[in-house]
């Protein structure tokens, strides 16, 4: 039933998500020109982003609902009367927390980051295919806020004749380009903008005189076109775990970042933990056998406020470890302190409870005896 119901949950909130962030890319279709299959590959490549953070979410939920449907049909109550040991019953759920668990390490170590290392490269593609199939001859086009592109018309071999182009997306530098003609070409996942026989015209802010560089042949990469995307490195979250472990000496992003940089490798570490805590938290709260719907509510308010609480503290030691390397130890602990805790109340706690709450044999039957 607890797996069953974690599929649900899963797919349900995933397609959910995944729908709101798709209608945010929905100019691939209508601005861009692109095919629907573009589209879906494209949107579908945040699937593994997604799945790792919505997997703890729908475990918790199918616990929950789970120990709470067993509550209800009192078979709780049976299997505790019958001898059934909380850490015996704790078994079956902690099976799926495993398998969770690799779920989100994998999602979090390998896809994800391959995933949008592979939507940096479709975007590049999708941006190359803008310039030369939907920007319309003789028309100012704005491929980027700042970014005006025009050409006079088309010429044998897909080249792009009487090329214009103005960037002013810094304001402190304004630069003008202007080519006689021009083709894009594809060096692997890298895409350029040839330019033929033209001129740079550089404006510096309250500069008097511009300056002039003309070029016989001149490459403009179109990585830098489009929201998100200038000519940077690779992000952290782009970049595969190995190369977060032993960042490369002369990576100069890597160099100036290593707060990123090990703010990211060890949140892809600590994710798979939130799924074997937010599955304890939940079996915790429910799995002792209730017989009134106010005990039942109040124990899943405090599980979901302590989830809420653990994934917070979480957010905050993971933003802590990019500036602190002291942080890295909350980062950590943070998952691992929660999961003992739940572990020791599921255990231990809740036949501790249930001592506490027997009341003490009558003063006049023990005389008797």
């Amino acid at each position: 039933m607890a797996s069953v119901s974690f599929l649900a949950a899963l797919g349900g909130l995933t397609g959910v998500i995944w729908v709101t962030q798709a209608l945010r890319d929905f100019d691939l279709l209508t601005t861009k020109g692109q095919s629907l299959l573009i589209f879906l590959f494209a949107t579908g490549l945040i699937i593994p982003s997604l799945i790792m953070i919505v997997a703890p979410i729908a475990l918790f939920a199918a616990i929950l609902f789970t120990l709470n449907k067993l509550n209800g049909d009192s078979e709780l109550v049976v299997m505790s009367a019958a001898g059934l040991s909380p850490g015996r019953l704790l078994r079956p759920f902690l099976a799926l927390m495993l398998i969770v668990a690799l779920l989100v390490g994998s999602m979090s170590l390998w896809l994800m980051p391959a995933s949008f290392s592979q939507l940096r490269n479709l975007l590049s593609q999708v941006r190359t295919d803008f310039l030369t199939r939907v920007v319309r001859e003789g028309q100012f086009s704005t491929l980027d806020r700042g970014f005006v592109f025009h050409y006079r018309e088309r010429g044998p071999g897909g080249a792009l004749l009487g090329i214009f182009m103005q960037d002013r997306r810094d304001p402190a530098r304004v630069s003008t380009y202007i080519a006689e003609s021009g083709v894009t070409i594809a060096n692997g996942a890298e895409n350029y903008l040839v330019l033929e026989k033209g001129s740079i015209q550089r404006q510096a802010a309250g500069g008097r005189d511009p300056v002039i560089v003309v070029f016989e042949r001149y490459a403009i990469d179109l990585a830098q076109f489009g929201a998100g995307s200038d000519n940077a490195p690779l992000k952290p979250r782009e970049r595969t775990t190995m190369s977060l472990l032993s960042p490369d000496p002369m990576d100069a992003y890597a160099q100036a970042n290593p707060g990123l940089i090990r703010s990211e490798l060890h949140d892809r570490i600590v994710n798979p933990l939130y799924a074997m805590a937010f599955g304890l938290i939940a079996f915790a709260a429910l799995a002792q056998a209730r017989t009134t719907r106010q005990g039942r509510g109040l124990a899943l308010l405090g599980a979901i406020a302590a989830v809420i609480l653990v994934r917070g503290i979480g957010f905050g030691a993971a933003a802590l470890v990019a500036r602190h390397s002291w942080a890295v130890a909350a980062l950590y602990a943070c998952p691992l302190a929660s999961m003992g805790a739940a572990l020791a109340y599921a255990v231990h706690g809740q036949s501790l409870m249930i001592r506490l709450k027997r009341p003490a044999p009558a003063r006049g039957l023990r005389m008797a005896e």
